[in-house]
């Protein structure tokens, strides 16, 4: 069966390759319809997890159109999938060059910037999603990592009561988030607050995350 689902799926692939590589290279198109084959055929190739293949179908729809913004946006994705986390940072710059106003892309800035511990760099980018979209709730969890990752290693309190407030405002948005309440919790323990922490990890339990590590530590 799953041989079958295999070959189906790679069918399907194969088709959608043959067809969009065909719109990509039609010289009949026109420049913009070519850029547009071209980062469609690289979002098929991203879905089906053939990252180098989904940089290479960008950089010909940037080739064709310089302005396009998805496509950095996008191309910038898949590097850092692949760990090229600095050509990720230049592409998502790139993007917001082009429109200051695309949050996406300081959010996918700011993750390639914690990927390389640039912990200010990304708070600082994490700030802009959230004053371009305030109801962004990743942000305010990334944000909250962030702080609670800094905190670790410079063994700041200061962070880890950011944090909680960020994981705070991320539950406002989304009352069921079970990870939050659970990284909240963590937050609260190393504040020695083991009461909060107690309820959190309840809570996020409740919610059908594993919280069991954190029930034993906070709430025995």
């Amino acid at each position: 069966m799953k041989k079958i689902l295999y070959s189906l799926a790679l069918l399907i692939y194969t088709l959608l390759f043959c067809f969009t590589s065909f719109s990509c290279a039609s010289k009949k198109s026109s420049i913009s319809e070519l850029a547009k084959a071209c980062y469609n055929e690289g979002n098929s190739k991203a879905n089906f997890k053939d990252y180098e293949g989904a940089i290479a179908d960008y950089t010909r729809a940037i080739e064709f159109n310089p302005q396009y913004t998805k496509a950095y946006n996008n191309r910038g994705t898949a590097k850092s999938i692949l760990e090229d986390h600095l050509g990720a940072i230049i592409d998502h710059t790139k993007a917001i060059n082009i429109n200051p106003n695309y949050a996406i892309a300081y959010f996918n800035r700011g993750n390639s910037k914690d990927d390389l511990k640039d912990y200010e760099g990304a708070i600082i980018d994490y700030n802009k999603v959230i004053d371009l979209n305030p109801d962004y709730t990743e942000a305010y969890i990334n944000r909250a990592q962030v702080y609670y990752s800094r905190g670790t290693s410079k063994s700041n309190l200061k962070d880890y009561n950011v944090a909680i407030k960020d994981y705070t405002k991320a539950i406002e948005l989304d009352p069921n988030y079970a990870e939050a309440y659970y990284s909240r919790g963590i937050s609260k323990y190393y504040t020695n607050d083991l009461n909060g922490a107690c309820k959190d990890a309840r809570k996020s339990g409740s919610l059908g995350y594993d919280a069991s590590e954190l029930i034993e530590l906070a709430c025995n």
